[in-house]
């Protein structure tokens, strides 16, 4: 009994070990698991838990004008976040504080509850902003310093400059084209929460600034675009415009304005339209600013010259089917003329000798069809098409500023070349990047990519006559105290969207010239778009481009190139100025509209046959009958007709002008064999610079040199007779 009991007993005993064996290797084998195999899934829940990590916004770069001036920077500020475990009554908190900032209630308060350790409830807000929430003095709501954008300028450069988000990403301008070098590197902060629900934050690593921005622009002289721009679109009522200021030898944007505008600062009222950067990205008919490119191309390949007589037809054209027609009749015009007055019929006829393959070349020699390469974003090429697609009647109308589509900033880019001395150049508004240093710091501009179009010669004959167009042309409007200057205007009709054909209302008036003429230092640009009445470029435009372009050069002390006018005799002048003198532009529509231009196409050659005979070549001209090449003459008004009738007394002076006018060819170039008067231009060719100034001066004659040696050629040619003071142009070289 004694050995069955004490065996009983110990098999008691080592079951019991047993048991407590399993049970510790039970145990054990738990806690190894739970330490070892899925320490990993519960250190990410735990963190998930009581642990979120914001990323710390760096601090963005400054963005600078020209002289140093900020333009866009960043500023700390206050932003209100939740700790939801710490608030009692989430929903009531949220309500109170989207209250007074004006957000989503449900978003917020959704936000709120799927983040138990951190959410926003007022980012980068106010200073009222944030003492209001601070004064709710709510458990759980804290606050947290924060870089925020900021434009002293408030609207000034708008477009330029873009605008960024909540998260401080670029969203428009300079601002998205180098988001990359402006926004730096974000840190890294934790907000963690411990058993006791209390909240701590520890920065885990430090945000690293983004670099400094230099821009071309000038602070002043953007001011001075706006205001102008502004006074103009209150003045035609014009649903917007743009103002572009450049350099034209080196090609940095001074200025560059757009209206409608917005204020960067107010980021809930910015509106996707005013977001439009038009200088870069509006595309648009430029009317008339488009004979530059056909005259200055023909003069570059010695098709014709300044002086050369055209018969304009009294403003009526017909071409293979075709009628155009000038906004007012002229008769004989010489190339300059042509340009001065905005005559279509003349600008047609010498894009005729240019040919389409030529013409094409220069096209977009100057730019057109493609982006300029400004650090701007949304550029557009513009709309144009090469000569297999042109109808039978685009030449005549490209010729004229129709079928094709441009941007401000490639018009700018047009008249620089004349004023570099036939040197295009690419347009700049970035001047370059610099680290956040403490220290001034200086920055070399490097000009963009050049290429030369049209010869020195050329541009100084088309700097000439872009000077008649203000003395005497469509742009007297542009006329500026102490400067000379220089340009074109332009009218183009738009489109309706409504009926897809050119509107009877709607005109896009332009002006683009550069001044001072023998050195141009700035290059001025304006559009308007549908002004309210008076509409034509010379009428609207070119004022802007007075205005602008006065102050602009006082505030750069260019010097006086004319003696300074008696205010009493510049109102005498003005108000000599007629607004129907100024009018320009064809009331037909020999092209396609701007639209179907880019997508139809009519590559037929059969379509091309013309049904009137092209103006004869100079090279062919002299074999035409009495038609001879127009030896640089000064074109004979009917008057003269007239008189020379009385003389002889054997006919009427009415019918003596009729019978003259019926001999004239109705196309073609004609010149009147009468008696010249004026100063006869001697030869310069062999001369020197000196030499050949002198010689000028001594008969009255004003000489713009171009280059340096010997003199090569002239325009006007020896023997041509001119009126007192006009200007001749010689190319020198050695």
């Amino acid at each position: 009994m004694a050995n069955n009991s004490s065996l009983g007993k110990n098999s008691r005993l080592y079951f019991l070990g047993a048991v407590m064996l399993l049970w510790c290797v039970a145990i054990c084998g738990r806690l190894v698991f739970l330490q070892v195999f899925s320490y990993g899934r519960f250190v990410k829940q735990a963190g998930h838990q009581q642990q979120r990590a914001i990323p710390v916004a760096a601090k963005r770069g400054v963005i600078y004008d020209r002289a140093g001036h900020e333009l866009a920077m960043s500023v700390l500020v206050d932003s209100a976040f939740a700790v939801p475990t710490e608030v009692k009554d989430l929903p009531t908190a949220v309500s109170l504080i989207t209250h007074i900032t004006g957000d989503d209630y449900n978003v917020v308060l959704a936000d709120c509850r799927a983040h138990k350790t951190f959410c926003w409830v007022a980012r980068k807000a106010s200073d009222e902003t944030i003492q209001r929430i601070n004064s709710l003095k709510l458990q759980g709501i804290h606050f947290q310093k924060e870089p925020k954008r900021f434009y002293p300028a408030r609207d000034l450069a708008a477009q330029v400059l873009g605008s960024v988000g909540m998260e401080d990403s670029g969203q428009s301008g300079i601002e998205h084209e180098f988001d990359d070098q402006l926004r730096g590197s974000p840190g890294k902060m934790f907000i963690s929460v411990d058993a006791r629900r209390q909240w701590f934050a520890d920065v885990e690593t430090q945000p690293d600034p983004g670099d400094n921005l230099v821009l071309t622009i000038d602070k002043n002289i953007q001011y001075v675009a706006e205001k102008e721009l502004d006074q103009a679109i209150h003045d035609t009522q014009a649903i917007a415009g743009t103002v572009i200021v450049e350099n034209p030898h080196t090609g940095e944007i001074l200025a560059l304005a757009n209206r409608p505008t917005f204020n960067p600062n107010l980021r809930k009222q910015i509106t996707p339209g005013a977001l439009t950067n038009r200088a870069v990205s509006y595309v648009y008919e430029p009317g008339s600013t488009f004979k530059l490119v056909t005259i200055s191309a023909a003069l570059e390949e010695k098709l014709t010259n300044p002086n050369e007589i055209f018969d304009c037809q009294m403003g009526s054209i017909v071409y293979n089917g075709m009628r155009i027609r000038d906004s007012k009749p002229h008769g004989l015009l010489p190339v300059w003329g042509v340009l001065a007055e905005s005559s279509d019929v003349g600008s047609i006829k010498i894009a005729l000798r240019l040919g389409e393959d030529r013409y094409y070349k220069y096209i977009r020699d100057f730019g057109f069809g493609q982006r300029t390469g400004i650090e701007l974003p949304g550029e557009t090429r513009g709309l144009t098409k090469p000569p297999s697609r042109w109808s039978r009647v685009s030449i005549a109308a490209i010729s004229i500023g129709q079928e094709i589509g441009i941007s401000p900033i490639q018009l700018a880019g047009l008249v620089s070349t004349f004023a570099n001395d036939g040197v295009w150049v690419a347009p700049r508004i970035v001047a370059g990047t610099v680290q956040p240093r403490g220290t001034p710091q200086t920055v070399a501009f490097q000009p963009g990519a050049a290429h030369r179009v049209i010869s020195s010669f050329t541009a100084a004959e088309m700097r000439a006559m872009m000077q008649k167009v203000v003395l005497e042309g469509t742009g007297r409007k542009a006329i500026l105290e102490g400067y000379t200057s220089a340009g074109k205007t332009g009218t183009g009709q738009k489109v309706d969207p409504a009926t897809g054909a050119y509107s009877k209302t709607k005109y896009i008036g332009s002006f683009a010239g550069f001044a001072p003429l023998n050195n141009p230092q700035i290059v001025v640009a304006v559009i308007l778009d549908s002004a309210v009445g008076l509409h034509q470029g010379g009428q609207v435009a070119a004022p802007v481009f007075r205005r602008v372009s006065q102050q602009v050069l006082e505030y750069l002390h260019v010097p006086h190139d004319l003696p300074l006018a008696p205010q009493h005799q510049l109102l005498l002048a003005q108000a000599k100025t007629k607004d129907k003198d100024l009018e320009e532009g064809t009331p037909d529509h020999p092209g396609e509209t701007l639209e179907t231009a880019e997508v139809n196409s009519d590559s037929s050659e059969a379509a091309k046959q013309s049904s009137v005979a092209q103006p004869p070549t100079p090279a062919n001209a002299a074999t035409k009958g009495n038609v001879m090449p127009a030896a640089m003459r000064e074109p004979v008004s009917s008057n003269a007709l007239t008189d020379a009738a009385n003389a002889e007394g054997s006919q009427k002076p009415a019918d003596a002008a009729n019978q003259a006018k019926e001999k004239l060819p109705s196309t073609g170039t004609v010149v009147l064999d009468v008696e010249q008067g004026g100063i006869e231009v001697p030869s310069f060719v062999g001369k020197t610079v000196r030499g050949a100034v002198e010689s000028a001066q001594d008969i009255g004659l004003q000489l713009e040199a171009v280059g340096s040696g010997l003199a090569r050629q002239q325009s006007p040619a020896a023997g041509t007779h001119v009126a007192a003071g006009a200007r001749v142009t010689v190319q020198f070289g050695r």
